[in-house]
């Protein structure tokens, strides 16, 4: 499963530097680690679980859990019955335990560069106290949950913490989504109390985001379910709140010069729903006991898109979550007390949820929490704010590079980046292309390069490499994590063994995987575990190579089925942006009356770069590997189908012809 020794060729290395300090510090400790995570899980994780606070400890095993769907109910249980309080642990205890309290928290960038604040963790857990009082004030209880749409802000943080503080669910939907996902997600969660904000900036364009959570709560009376309380935070609005601020929200209105000249945010007000996140602050007190629950009580539930169309919440649980999300931090960006760490996400997506949140604020960590755009109000946004705060470790989306890929490293070598020492990719497969650039251009050929294979229901990274113990194959995931044990299967559901492409499947679970669709454990059963009985099932596509590196290929629905021959849309897009006049691609099928499926193909071209016929024609012929006509050729089998697309065919008689001798 695990190679015995690292692969030498082709691969990249970390730094000696990163190498001394690193808890990880080589393949070797990599694997010897790995193999005591799956032989004896209970005494690993077990050794972890000694980092956290428990109210009462655990009785029976570790870890129980059943994958089979033929011999019965699908379950995964960690720790169950030792009680524990997430928040306690991300912030009472790093206030007075650790005495973090004066430690920042986060760095607050707003979309205005200027707009800016500073949390240290006493200040976070003062928020956090005060705003579970006022939840609770609203008749928010244990098991309740919480619908939460919001920009980017501190206060939604705190509105997360102060949920789980308290036993609440949150579910968090992305202030990007309509009033109709808002609408959705409200009415399967049975939300009972919604938290917004006026509106915000996202570049230069403003976003009422009171208006569209007002059609949502609308949307939900309309289907006779009445949302009764509705909490806004003043982010924009122009009146200031006339109340000693302390150690409350920071002011509705912050001093922010580009802001002032800026078109208010309309604020629609309902008086028998709507209350002010301000003014319900005023006076309550700052201390807030939590509630203690169950390793294996709900956390939150944050949906994903689901093929029936209608999104499944998946549902997190709070010990074993907690867990691996402060695990996989501190081990795969190799975390140390005077880091900056950087995650660009929004927390509204799961990576959000376990690498802006819940990790860093586990480890003690430092971040940068960023409200704007890669591209506002210029194209070196990103690397001003990583100068600024002296970021260390940096963690965005492979669409992020190719996008800043565009402009040219000019704008990249115009901040020192100095800081940067562990360089993170996460959200999709990355293209090898993107890699090369990411490593050289942005950490400058000196920071390795964490390409992070992970989804929502996993909960946190699960085939990943570790800064200073993984040699690096662009565009590779690599191995697994602590605890993970990874299987690719052919269609018939058989184990493929060295060299493979197949499903991607899980054997095991770990403490961080979902436990459920929240309200139908029917469709969770029949999403993961009907397919292939006994494994959990990714979805994805993915090929092992001869090193037992593991390489993503898309997923399985998104294969395309051209003259027979199935085609990876992730292979094809990599061949696109291959070409120097590409910086990104998508490709879809369309139906074709002789193939049956065709390719099209959208690519986004390098600036200053105008589309013509002959790069329409050089696109088509991309001289890409054709892993296809190769898997083909080491079968002997001489039906390859079309090959048009080949720089050079004659290579291919070629091919067949000094085929190894050990082939049949």
């Amino acid at each position: 499963m695990i190679p015995d020794k690292a692969p030498k060729e082709d691969v990249f290395h970390a730094g000696g530097d990163l190498k001394k300090e690193a808890h990880v510090p080589n393949f070797e400790k990599y694997k010897e680690l790995y193999l005591k995570s799956i032989e004896h899980p209970d005494e690993f994780w077990g050794d972890i679980a000694k980092d956290f606070y428990w109210k009462s400890k655990h009785t029976g095993q570790f870890m129980d859990y059943n994958f089979d769907v033929t011999k019965g109910e699908i379950y995964i249980k960690c720790m169950e019955g030792a009680t524990t309080n997430i928040c306690y642990n991300v912030l009472d205890c790093n206030v007075h335990e650790r005495r973090l309290g004066d430690k920042v928290a986060f760095y607050w960038e707003g979309n205005e560069p200027g707009d800016e604040m500073t949390v240290t963790y006493r200040e976070l857990l003062q928020q956090v106290c005060q705003f579970a009082n006022v939840l609770k004030s609203q008749g928010v209880k244990k098991g309740d949950r919480v619908s939460i749409y919001m920009p980017m802000v501190v206060e939604l943080v705190v509105a997360m913490l102060a949920c789980v503080r308290i036993g609440a669910v949150h579910s968090i939907v992305f202030a990007g989504f309509s009033a109709e996902s808002l609408c959705e997600r409200i009415l399967d969660s049975q939300c009972s109390l919604l938290i917004t904000a006026d509106g915000f900036y996202r570049g230069d364009k403003l976003i009422n985001l009171k208006v569209i959570a007002d059609d949502a709560l609308q949307k939900c009376r309309d289907r006779s379910f009445p949302v009764q309380r509705c909490i806004m935070l003043k982010h924009l609005s122009k009146e200031v709140e006339a109340i000693p601020l302390s150690s409350q929200s920071p002011p509705a209105k912050r001093p922010c010069p580009d802001l002032q000249v800026r078109p208010p945010a309309k604020v629609p007000w309902n008086p028998e729903v709507d209350q002010c996140w301000l003014s319900l602050l005023s006076g309550v007190s700052e201390e807030c006991e939590p509630e203690w629950c169950d390793s294996e009580d709900p956390l939150f539930i944050l949906y994903t898109s689901g093929s029936t169309g209608k999104p499944k919440g998946v549902l997190h649980t709070i010990g074993g979550y907690m867990l691996y999300v402060a695990t996989t931090f501190k081990l795969v960006f190799d975390y140390h007390p005077d880091d900056v760490y950087w995650c660009t996400a929004d927390i509204g997506w799961i990576t959000g949820h376990s690498y802006i949140t819940y990790g860093p604020l586990a480890n003690g960590a430092t971040s940068v929490l960023f409200e704007g755009l890669p591209t506002y109000p210029d194209v070196s946004r990103m690397w001003e704010i990583v100068d600024k705060y002296q970021v260390t470790k940096f963690y965005t989306a492979p669409t992020a590079i190719r996008l800043l890929m565009k402009y040219g490293s000019e704008p990249v070598q115009k901040y020192k980046r100095d800081s940067l020492k562990v360089l993170g990719t996460v959200g999709e497969p990355i293209n090898p292309e993107a890699w090369q650039w990411y490593y050289s251009v942005v950490g400058e050929k000196r920071c390795p390069v964490v390409d992070t294979f992970w989804q929502t229901e996993t909960g946190g990274h699960v085939l990943t490499p570790l800064p200073a113990a993984t040699p690096m194959k662009p565009g590779s995931a690599t191995f697994p994590f602590f605890g993970v044990v990874p299987a690719i299967l052919n269609e018939s559901g058989e184990e493929l063994e060295g060299p493979s492409e197949g499903y991607l499947v899980f054997k095991q679970p770990w403490p961080g995987v979902m436990r459920t669709v929240y309200g139908n454990h029917q469709r969770f059963e029949t999403t993961y575990f009907e397919q292939f009985p006994g494994y959990y099932v990714t979805g994805d596509g993915c090929r092992r190579d001869k090193d037992g590196y593991y390489w993503i290929t898309g997923r399985i629905d998104d294969m395309l089925n051209v003259s027979g021959h199935l085609l990876s849309t992730a292979e094809v897009e990599s061949a696109l942006v291959e070409h120097e006049a590409v910086v990104e691609a998508a490709v879809v099928s369309r139906p074709h009356p002789v193939k049956g499926e065709s390719l099209y193909c959208f690519v986004t071209l390098t600036d200053g770069v105008s589309f013509s016929r002959t790069l329409e024609a050089q696109l088509k012929k991309q001289g890409k590997i054709m892993r296809r006509v190769l898997r083909k050729i080491a079968r002997n089998e001489r039906d390859l189908g079309d090959v048009s697309t080949l720089a050079d065919s004659s290579v291919i008689e070629l091919l067949f012809q000094n085929r190894c001798c050990g082939a049949v």
